[in-house]
């Protein structure tokens, strides 16, 4: 259930509503692209999310995926718990040490594919469906650790590089 996790990393849908999504959760936004348009069920907020070429890849796979079509869903989502299982032998399989949920996914989502590329916050909050942007900053301040972190390590590498020129001199 490899796609189904690329799919929120993608989207940042959380689980709950990446089960729930049918093919009418699919409609043309403001732009005229193919956008999925939903309410969350956490918070009832109407979520709006431009699908990103990867996202809309996955969604074509699955188009006449007959289990799909027999239980009228976006995509074959099984159970969380099932879900996260698979998700920790993949994780195992590739030597990643991080913990793999169906969580991570919209983490990465709202870190890595949209704050870290300059998203403004407003808008991931938006397409995430969050009532405050309170909520959305716990993932900002996620983002300004690992700035903070790549720029120690830069400025490490530049210190040593300095040194090194120093001693050649």
């Amino acid at each position: 259930m490899r796609v189904v996790f690329v799919f929120a990393c993608y989207t940042g849908i959380a689980y709950g509503d990446l089960k729930n999504l049918t093919p009418e959760s699919v409609s043309k936004g403001i732009d005229g692209k193919n956008w999925i348009i939903y309410h969350r069920g956490k918070t009832g907020i109407r979520a709006s999310i431009p699908l990103l070429p990867p996202a809309v890849e996955i969604i074509e796979k699955y188009k006449t995926d007959p289990e799909c079509s027999a239980d009228a869903k976006l995509l074959p989502v099984i159970s969380n718990q099932k879900l996260n299982s698979y998700l920790s032998e993949i994780a195992g399989l590739c030597d990643i040490e991080k913990r793999l949920t169906t969580h991570v996914a919209r983490h990465t989502f709202a870190t890595t594919v949209t704050l870290s590329q300059g998203v403004p916050i407003e808008t991931v909050s938006k397409m995430l469906g969050h009532t405050s942007l309170k909520t959305t900053q716990i993932y900002a301040k996620v983002v300004d650790r690992k700035i903070a972190d790549d720029m120690s390590q830069l400025e490490k590498k530049l210190q040593k590089n300095s040194d090194q020129k120093v001693r050649q001199a």
